[in-house]
């Protein structure tokens, strides 16, 4: 591998490196063991912890100086190493994530285009009203649209420390504190990133901010089923999951997928149910007219059909297109049409959440299994 010496140093720059390190007396590389975690990066330091299975494995110290020497190898000698490579063992990785989070709700669609995001920083927006401190994790990677949406494109979120950990500083607005890897990449650039970069992203977005105690935080996943969504199930326990789709056809085809997805004996997070948006258009002019141009009341059906509640119809009206390009969600405005609705979303949300912790056990995370 050639080195790098002067550029900016990514996660895939040393996950790359480190595969040249073999456990001794296997085959597989400590990456492919999964042993290589909280990838942190800082100019040109770079830091991560080793995991191992066991505190008496007598590896450790081999291992760590080959880590050592392949960072330095393949990213240049004045790359910062020594030193900052943690060790830990696999009973220290099952501290409780987010101790201070009451409840984690993922919101999800079985397909893109159907309002997922606008849904999300609306809801939150909405709780945020009724005196709930909130939290949101924009975890759609490759499509981040919540700084816009907010209206915090250019911020760059500040950092603080603890001990020995540096923590982001959610930015907040609207009562809501937030978090998105469009924080951190150019507007323009598009992000190419294999399915481990994109879940550590998700993973430092989690662990490496400074959340606090929250009523709900909000994650926005990413249209369908991909390794973002089993990253999060398998980092923190999710206590429930609300799927965002539209009255039409198609796109209420996908919807059974993700919903059996949440709902399988091994992912196991129950699904509070489902959000009809773009239930009917309503003209500015025409307040009291509904024109049901994507079909009618097809998610209130599938809901019905599979035995969920449905939380909320949200009507398409223009307010709501130019407030999430504004960045001012439609629900910082409680009495317009689209505010009340979100209102009713969030009152709806706050029932079922109470209900699903009152009759059903916690939610675990997925565990994950080594052959």
């Amino acid at each position: 591998m050639n080195r790098i010496p002067g550029k900016l140093i990514v996660p895939k720059n040393v996950t790359d490196a480190l595969r040249s390190v073999i456990y001794p007396g296997g085959t597989q590389n400590i990456v492919a063991l999964d042993m290589v975690q909280e990838i942190r990066l800082a100019g040109q330091r770079v830091s991560f912890s080793l995991v191992f299975q066991r505190s008496d494995d007598p590896n450790i110290y081999l291992i760590r100086k080959k880590c050592e020497e392949a960072i330095v190898a393949n990213l240049g000698p004045e790359v910062e190493i020594s030193g900052n490579i943690a060790i830990k063992f696999i009973h220290d990785m099952e501290k409780p994530v987010l101790p201070g989070v009451r409840n984690i709700i993922a919101v999800a669609s079985g397909k893109g285009g159907v309002g997922k995001s606008t849904v999300a920083v609306n809801l939150a927006v909405a709780l945020a009203n009724r005196g709930a401190s909130v939290g949101l994790i924009d975890a759609d990677i490759f499509g981040p649209s919540i700084p816009k949406m907010f209206g915090v494109e250019g911020v760059r979120p500040a950092a603080r420390q603890e001990g020995n950990r540096d923590l982001i500083v959610p930015v907040e607005r609207f009562g809501v504190k937030f978090l998105s890897i469009g924080f951190f990449v150019a507007p323009e650039s598009a992000l190419i990133w294999r399915g481990p970069m994109a879940s550590n992203a998700l993973k430092q977005l989690i662990s490496d901010a400074d959340w606090g105690p929250l009523d709900y935080l909000l994650i926005d996943l990413p249209p369908g089923t991909s390794d973002i969504h089993l990253t999060l199930v398998q980092t923190v326990p999710v206590t429930a999951a609300i799927i965002v789709t539209t009255p039409q056809d198609i796109a209420l085809a996908d919807v059974v997928k993700g919903v059996s997805m949440f709902r399988s004996p091994s992912v196991n997070v129950p699904v509070l149910g489902l959000v009809e948006n773009m239930s009917w258009f309503t003209p500015a002019e025409l307040p009291g007219n509904k024109y049901f141009i994507f079909g009618k009341d097809g998610g209130k059906k599938l809901a019905y059909e599979l035995g969920l509640e449905l939380l909320g119809q949200i009507p398409l009206v223009q307010s709501i297109r130019e407030g999430g390009d504004e960045g001012s969600p439609s629900a910082s405005d409680p009495q317009s049409i689209t505010g009340l609705a979100f209102a009713g979303l969030a009152e709806k949300v706050v029932r079922q959440l109470d209900l699903r912790n009152a009759t059903l056990d916690p939610t675990q995370k997925v565990k994950i299994t080594k052959k």
